[in-house]
């Protein structure tokens, strides 16, 4: 008898429409292997997704992103209700998506992390918080949301802050110049490398969801031994912070003139993005495994606990 598996989507995040097409994809991709699904679109109010998940699922797909669905809050929910689901648990979440913790961590396990602090909106009015460039971000957002690089010059980037309502605190961090890469990881191993070459100024979220905002080149064209330093961050991140499931690792490589030839891990992404443009199952692909059988494999290695 086929699983009934019930798909959570949307949510109330910055990030719902990208959810929502994650979402689609995925539950797309089950009902084609037999599998019984059941959309629901996640608000705010948690006794309508109570009723919604009645009758109970064997499996619960979580295709939130942000905010309620990434960090730990809805994984919270499943636990009590004891129905297995896909990706991280509850402390991995959590973890993950508050990002400075997270650098704590990675900086205690000695990965390299780039050097930044965490400040407040008011404190960002009077004083740049280091010398130019540097990034600006929200703590607990993903999908670059609220992301924005000040570069030499700039005298705007206070007031594009000041309209952000992503609460107390705001991360700022060294900007390193060079390029993008991303690692996924499936379960216990690295899946591989991509450089993600943004048509725009940056790998923002137009960049990252819009068709041709940006070129995956994979495998990565780097030398082998940076390659296979960023497998391995990656994969240890991962470790870390007691990921389950499928994870993608974001990273830096300042292969500038300048520049010292490091890599710099910048956030793990715990609930990837499963849309026609997302990076997961481009590396997937790569490494032979097609979007259908990756979104299987994330279903029936869902669990409770973790």
């Amino acid at each position: 008898m086929s699983k009934t598996v019930a798909l959570l989507m949307g949510g109330w995040s910055p990030e719902r429409e990208v959810s929502l097409s994650s979402g689609r994809e995925c539950a797309k991709a089950l009902i084609d292997h037999g599998y019984r699904v059941r959309p629901i679109d996640v608000g705010p109010d948690l006794p309508a997704l109570l009723r919604a998940l009645e009758p109970r699922p064997d499996v619960i797909f979580n295709a939130l992103h942000g905010v309620g669905g990434e960090d730990g809050t809805i994984q919270a929910v499943l636990e009590m209700l004891h129905i297995p689901y896909t990706h991280s648990g509850v402390l991995a979440s959590a973890l993950a998506m508050h990002k400075p913790t997270a650098k704590l961590l990675f900086r205690a396990a000695g990965l390299p992390i780039v050097e930044g602090a965490v400040t407040t909106p008011e404190d960002l009015v009077h004083d740049d918080p280091m010398p130019a460039p540097f990034v600006v971000k929200p703590t607990n957002q993903g999908s670059s949301v609220g992301v924005r690089i000040v570069r030499i010059g700039d005298n705007s980037w206070r007031e594009d802050v000041s309209c952000w309502d992503f609460g107390d605190e705001i991360m700022v961090e060294r900007f390193v110049p060079g390029r993008e890469l991303t690692v996924a990881v499936m379960g216990d191993r690295a899946l591989g490398v991509c450089e993600i070459v943004p048509r725009g100024t940056f790998y923002d979220y137009t960049a990252k969801y819009a068709e041709g905002g940006s070129d995956h080149l994979i495998p990565a064209p780097v030398p082998r031994l940076i390659y296979d330093a960023a497998l391995e961050i990656g994969w240890r991140a991962h470790t870390i912070l007691g990921c389950r499931g499928v994870s993608r690792a974001d990273l830096r490589y300042d292969d500038t003139r300048d520049g010292d030839g490091r890599l710099y891990l910048l956030e793990v992404n715990t609930q990837p993005g499963m849309t026609p443009t997302s990076l997961v199952p481009d590396i997937a692909r790569n490494a032979g495994i097609g979007f259908d059988e990756l979104v299987v494999w994330i279903v029936e290695h869902a669990a409770c606990g973790g």
